[in-house]
């Protein structure tokens, strides 16, 4: 076959239109620092980008989750253990009042002590996070404990079930209670009355000036501080739970960062220098086929 001017130059100048979209693909990974910019550059790389970038995306998730869990954890765990403590100052001013030498006047002045104790039991037990009351599961708009106009109590978390409980999903396929349950939360309830109504007979027995039944008193107090104090290990120990659970998604975030760069980064310094041996190979095609082409047929008849 017989090789005509017009092959050779039409062979030059796709070879030369090729050299140049190589040059324009790795000037344009030279200035990303990405290996492809469209699927089409590499569509399997592509394909594996999108699935590691859905994994990153679980991952942050995921650690915004337990971030709001630890938040609700920490919370009920500090409420409990402010009422845990206030219970330990109540035992004493009961121990105080049962040692028979206190007056009706000094009996009294204890009762509104500890009325006051019991109000701020209330308080920690109508905790709110984020305009959210803690401890009534996922009824975070209702109140736990209503003080009515009557002096009378309504108690919101008694009707708390399992069903209420709040959670949080942490990982795959793990979820997490992260709310306390109230009614172990505020001790239960010890011969037939819950914290609270236990509290109010005592303020109000001792503001009569009278005070006959300390066993009873200080038995009820030891027993709500029992389960209170049980409902706080377990707080404690989904607290350590979420702390291990956050260690291990901020490895897997390195590991899936790291692989996703892997996958399509490039390094800046091979990069350059493919780039610029490119260009060399640019120029070589280019001062070749102007030798090989001749422009004229003067030229061509030298």
């Amino acid at each position: 076959m017989r090789v005509t001017q017009g092959m050779i130059s039409q062979n030059s100048l796709r070879n030369i239109s090729k050299s140049y979209e190589k040059l324009s693909k790795i000037n344009e990974q030279a200035q990303t620092g990405k290996r492809f910019t469209k699927t089409s550059d590499d569509p399997v790389a592509a394909v594996k980008s999108l699935q590691y970038s859905t994994a990153l995306f679980r991952n942050e998730q995921y650690k915004n989750n337990l971030n709001e869990a630890q938040n609700w954890i920490d919370t009920s765990e500090t409420s409990v253990t402010e009422i845990i403590d206030i219970m330990s100052n109540i035992r004493d001013k009961v121990l105080d009042a049962a040692n028979g030498t206190k007056q009706p006047e000094d009996l009294a002045a204890i009762g509104v002590e500890i009325g006051q104790m019991k109000n701020q039991i209330i308080d920690a037990m109508n905790t709110q996070m984020l305009g959210k009351f803690v401890f009534n599961g996922t009824n975070t708009n209702v109140k736990p404990v209503v003080e009515n106009a009557d002096g009378t109590y309504t108690f919101n978390f008694e009707n708390y079930t399992d069903a209420n409980a709040v959670q949080a999903n942490i990982s795959d396929g793990i979820t997490l209670n992260v709310n306390s349950n109230p009614i172990s939360a505020f001790g239960g309830q010890a011969n037939g009355q819950n914290v609270i109504e236990m509290l109010t007979d005592l303020e109000n027995s001792l503001k009569n000036g009278t005070f006959a039944n300390s066993d009873d008193a200080l038995g009820s107090i030891d027993q709500f501080k029992e389960v209170m104090s049980a409902e706080r290990s377990d707080l404690g120990a989904r607290s350590n739970r979420v702390d291990l659970v956050g260690s291990r998604l901020t490895s897997q975030f390195q590991v899936l960062k790291n692989a996703k760069s892997d996958n399509e980064d490039v390094e800046s310094e091979k990069a350059i220098l493919d780039l610029l041996q490119q260009e060399t190979v640019n120029r070589a095609a280019l001062a070749t086929t102007a030798k090989v082409i001749q422009p004229s047929l003067v030229d061509f008849l030298r």
